[in-house]
């Protein structure tokens, strides 16, 4: 059942500290290496979003699963005392005759829910383990394409069957894998999730990995934090023109500390930007983050915002500036195109925005979701082609508004600081922000807004 709250804001200030939760994005990152290493890497601050949590519990199933079918069948030599996640079987078992039917009969089934992340990294996971596993989700997740990813992981020798659609999720990875090639290719202007999941899987597949990216490349921090993250666990690569070559090798004993999630950060950016005045603190943020999403720190800096690095944390002020800047390429942090779209369009900024084509494979169409939620405040994001120009000139901020929310977390969160300037703001499945950031309305409170249910 649907959560809906009415939002609130007592002023136009906002002050405080605000402890932001572990990212998403690293955190996801650092569970797939963590099952990869044999236990040699832990991670340390794992996010409580609830993607998180969901992949860690995935993971943390199939590894007792795992030690369990290695108990019961005492004829398969693993050859180390550590507990093998699912992983690419070595040569030592391939060509002493192991055969993973021999322990699973019957294939799981792992449903991921609204978890995009989740998908793309267990389908590569799963891809070269030793498993028989059904890959599910919602049924938003059912219409969001994974095709890409699985031609790749089939090229390189994953036996992949889709359940019910054509390139799309459910589908059955049959644990079977052995490698045919090292060399795959792949479009640079698709999810640099489908990336990751390659080169985050790449360590173990016994010839290693080469990966030719065709064309420009998307959200390219998302790879370098991948690649920097790898590198922490001892993990060397070659990145050379629009290739990135991964050799199998060993981890390292280590520990992968999370940083806070600067996506998180940004809607509270988005609530200095729309206040008179803001003085906040975020503790844990550094300006030499791995995370693309830092970025809004000279995103918003446009709006009078500025961040100083001190005391462990980030500071942000609020000064009243004019706003010169007309375009916003978003290519390199689509997670952050909400947020900043939604701050533009309430200073009534007709700004130009590109680089949002992976928007419409979200959690929803974030594109048609902007623009219906938009239009009530009576501004209009035109799309023309691969850009898309705001349009203020008919903006009126009502006295109550309603958000539809899509099922999406960020639409939530990139609406919310309207409640600044709106006086009563009905948010609708408030819980949905479970998905990344759990206490936004809690932490919201610490900074004068209230959120209540709504009146029967």
């Amino acid at each position: 059942m649907k959560h809906n709250i009415i939002l609130t804001k007592t002023g136009r200030s906002a002050n405080g500290t605000i402890q932001l939760t572990g990212s998403k994005s690293e955190c996801n990152r650092a569970l797939i290496i963590e099952a990869l290493s044999d236990g040699k890497v832990k991670v340390k601050n794992v996010s409580d979003a609830a993607d998180a949590v969901l992949l860690a519990g995935i993971l943390r199933k199939s590894k007792v699963e795992s030690q369990k079918s290695k108990v019961e069948s005492p004829e398969v030599v693993v050859g180390t005392d550590e507990v093998h996640e699912v992983e690419v079987i070595d040569e030592n078992l391939s060509s002493s005759g192991y055969e993973p039917s021999t322990i699973n009969h019957e294939p799981k089934t792992v449903n991921i829910g609204p978890a995009g992340t989740a998908m793309r990294f267990l389908t590569a996971y799963y891809g070269i383990g030793n498993e028989e596993v059904i890959l599910t989700g919602s049924e938003r997740m059912k219409q969001r394409p994974i095709g890409v990813l699985v031609d790749a992981l089939r090229t390189l020798g994953a036996q992949i069957d889709y359940e019910e659609q054509e390139g799309y999720p459910p589908i059955k990875l049959k644990g079977s894998f052995e490698q045919q090639t090292r060399k795959i290719s792949i479009k640079g202007n698709i999810s640099s999730q489908y990336i990751t999941a390659l080169l985050l899987i790449a360590v173990k597949l016994p010839f290693g990995l080469e990966l030719h990216i065709e064309g420009e490349l998307t959200s390219r921090p998302y790879v370098e934090m991948t690649l920097a993250m790898l590198k922490e666990a001892n993990i060397l690569h070659t990145w050379e023109g629009n290739v990135i070559s991964i050799p199998n090798q060993e981890f390292a004993t280590t520990s992968l500390h999370i940083e806070p999630d600067w996506s998180a950060a940004s809607y509270w950016y988005a609530i200095a930007a729309l206040s008179d005045e803001s003085e906040l603190f975020l503790p844990g943020l550094t300006s030499y983050s791995l995370q693309g999403d830092s970025v809004i720190t000279e995103i918003m800096a446009n709006f009078g915002i500025t961040s100083q690095f001190k005391d462990g944390g980030v500071h942000l002020t609020k000064e009243v500036k004019a706003i010169f800047r007309k375009i916003f390429d978003m290519k390199e942090c689509p997670d952050l195109a909400q947020t900043v779209i939604v701050v533009c369009a309430a200073l009534g900024h007709e700004a130009t925005f590109t680089g949002l084509e992976t928007l419409k494979i979200k959690e929803t169409d974030r594109i048609l979701a902007l623009q219906i939620e938009l239009a009530k405040i009576g501004v209009k994001l035109i799309e023309k082609g691969q850009v898309y120009k705001l349009d203020c000139s008919e903006k009126q901020l009502p006295q109550r508004m309603f958000v539809s929310t899509y099922h999406d977390h960020r639409m939530a969160m990139a609406f919310a600081p309207l409640a600044i300037l709106i006086p009563e703001l009905e948010i609708e499945d408030a819980d949905v922000v479970e998905k990344s950031y759990p206490a936004f309305w809690t932490d919201l409170a610490k900074v004068g807004f209230n959120a209540s249910p709504p009146t029967p």
